[in-house]
């Protein structure tokens, strides 16, 4: 008699244990496989986003949808504004649009959950993906993830359905209560569940389940609803740790959003519910789990028309509520943390961000290289005023950059990414060193200028103006490479990046060819000496340009 009484309490218990954990990895493995079949080029929409808080907002709702997670956007978003790729501002329509496009999971649970016998294909849908996943070198893998995924998920509902019923476990949650507190109780277990799980996604599957089959009433399913919007903001805050205060203010305006909107839906409950039964076919008698899909898509789509008109607003609010970053005046000590993406794999964000930093480096050897390009023609004390020691500090800048990025790089290279994704990080290794070798180049150039303006060495004027065609062709170059830093170049911007080598080369021989005439002729040692040294110096760069050119090639 007791063993049976025990039996009777175990067995359900370890079938919602089950359910829940083929509902959750479920999800994830959709997720997962979505983002990295569609991932790397729905983030890098989001990297390209305007200033336009209505073409962010329809940004981030569509990327939402498609991946199903807006943690994973939030993330994202996160760490492109550490990166520099989004502003705050850019980043408050996104994500306003991932919290509309979060709710796409609850349709799908509560239309195909419910509506259908779907459990009779999801078993199906396991075995195709599984067998399309180890086919070897198939396209499909990623899809077949997500297929894997989606019969997944519905295998654990159509267990939760089974379990969460009174008979099963009706004496452990059965909670019907009304009033006050036990509003209060279900919007604090929505904000507790939703944080551990790290999906508002997966508690609504659950809220739906349990609501549907009569062990939650419809006001206390909403109250867990709103918690869970709340809760769900922990994987946006957690990834803000350590980040710039633009990053940690992008995640606070996620939190307000949601703890804003919510205190409004509480402090007007009741109409709030009479609006949701308002708007939903069928009212109070209508199906609870669309209702309840009803209410969480709603409750974002007032959130966000009442919040988007104060945008501005919203920033300077976090602005004062966390403030600027240290700055002493000087350049900042170069930093490329490799943060593990909260919950997701979001391998294509690393990417991005390295892509990002390359670009910023290639940014400051292109400053330096315009310092030259000014010592040429302005070689006198103010020159060494201004432009020397911030040379200095550029040229140890990019030492930092060199080492931070080429760190950055090898952890990207460890990660499961696609091999045209470990290709791409292999060339931007080199390129990595072609600037830092670069940066040397254009710092010994600058020096060799000083020490001429030091020594008081005298140039005729028709030196100083056979070199500036040679400077600037070098500095096209650079332009050139500035450009088309992250992209694959074609055969036809190689021989482009050709022509601009060749025409280096021929200015050195024609520039070297000459000095070497002035010394026959008994023009100053060390001055000839340092001009060709000038020379060969700047031919380096366009050696490092034509390096960097094939590498852009072959990516």
């Amino acid at each position: 008699m007791v063993d049976c009484f025990i039996m009777a309490l175990i067995t359900p218990i370890l079938a919602l244990i089950g359910s829940l954990g083929f509902l959750l990895y479920g999800m994830k493995l959709m997720s997962d496989g979505i983002q990295k079949s569609a991932g790397e080029r729905m983030q890098r929409t989001l990297s390209l986003v305007t200033g336009n808080r209505f073409a962010g907002l329809l940004t981030g709702m569509f990327i939402t949808m498609v991946i199903q997670s807006s943690g994973a956007t939030t993330v994202m978003v996160v760490t492109f504004i550490n990166a520099g790729l989004l502003t705050l501002a850019q980043s408050v329509g996104v994500i306003f649009g991932a919290n509309i496009g979060t709710t796409i999971t609850a349709w799908i649970v509560a239309i195909f959950g419910f509506n259908f016998k779907i459990s009779a294909f999801a078993l199906p849908l396991v075995g195709i993906g599984y067998f399309l996943s180890i086919v070897k070198k198939s396209r499909y893998v990623n899809i077949a993830q997500a297929l894997m995924g989606f019969g997944m998920l519905f295998m654990g509902l159509s267990g939760l359905s089974e379990v969460f019923t009174p008979q099963q476990l009706g004496f452990l949650f059965k909670i019907q209560g009304e009033g006050v507190l036990s509003i209060l109780s279900g919007f604090a277990i929505g904000i507790i569940i939703t944080g551990l799980l790290h999906s508002s996604s997966a508690f609504s599957a659950i809220v739906i389940t349990m609501a549907y089959n009569g062990l939650i009433s419809w006001e206390l399913a909403a109250a867990m609803t709103l918690g869970s919007n709340i809760g769900s903001t922990i994987d946006a805050v957690l990834a803000s740790f350590g980040s710039i205060a633009d990053a940690r203010r992008s995640a606070l305006v996620h939190v307000l959003f949601n703890v804003f909107g919510t205190i409004l839906a509480l402090l007007f409950f009741h109409p709030f519910l009479d609006l949701i039964l308002f708007v939903t076919p069928g009212g109070e008698h209508s199906n609870i789990a669309i209702r309840i899909s009803v209410l969480h898509t709603v409750f974002k789509l007032l959130s966000t028309i009442i919040f988007l008109p104060f945008t501005n607003q919203l920033v300077r609010l976090t602005q004062l509520m966390i403030k600027d970053d240290a700055d002493d005046g000087k350049r900042k000590e170069f930093k490329l943390e490799f943060i593990e993406t909260i919950g997701k794999d979001n391998f294509a964000t690393h990417i991005i961000r390295a892509e990002k930093a390359v670009s910023d480096m290639c940014d400051v050897v292109s400053m330096m290289f315009d310092r030259i390009q000014i010592g040429v023609t302005k070689r006198d004390s103010s020159y060494l005023e201004e432009h020397y020691l911030v040379a200095e500090q550029e040229e140890d800048y990019v030492d930092q950059m060199h080492e931070q990025i080429t760190h950055y790089l090898i952890k990207c290279g460890g990660l499961q990414i696609t091999e045209k994704q470990r290709n791409h990080v292999s060339i931007m290794l080199q390129i990595v060193d072609e600037l830092e070798n670069m940066s040397d180049n254009c710092y010994t150039t600058i020096m060799l200028i000083q020490r001429s303006i030091e020594k008081k060495m005298k140039f005729q004027s028709s030196d100083m103006e056979r070199m500036l065609p040679y400077v600037e062709l070098a500095r096209q170059f650079l332009q050139f490479i500035h450009i088309n830093i992250n992209r694959q170049l074609t055969q036809e911007k190689l021989e482009l990046a050709r022509e601009l080598e060749d025409g280096i080369d021929a200015f050195r021989k024609d520039l070297k060819k000459v000095a070497r005439k002035r010394l026959e002729g008994g023009a100053d040692v060390k001055s000839e000496l340092l001009y060709i040294d000038m020379v060969r110096q700047i031919e380096k760069i366009g050696d490092n340009c034509f390096n960097i050119s094939e590498a852009l090639t072959a990516s």
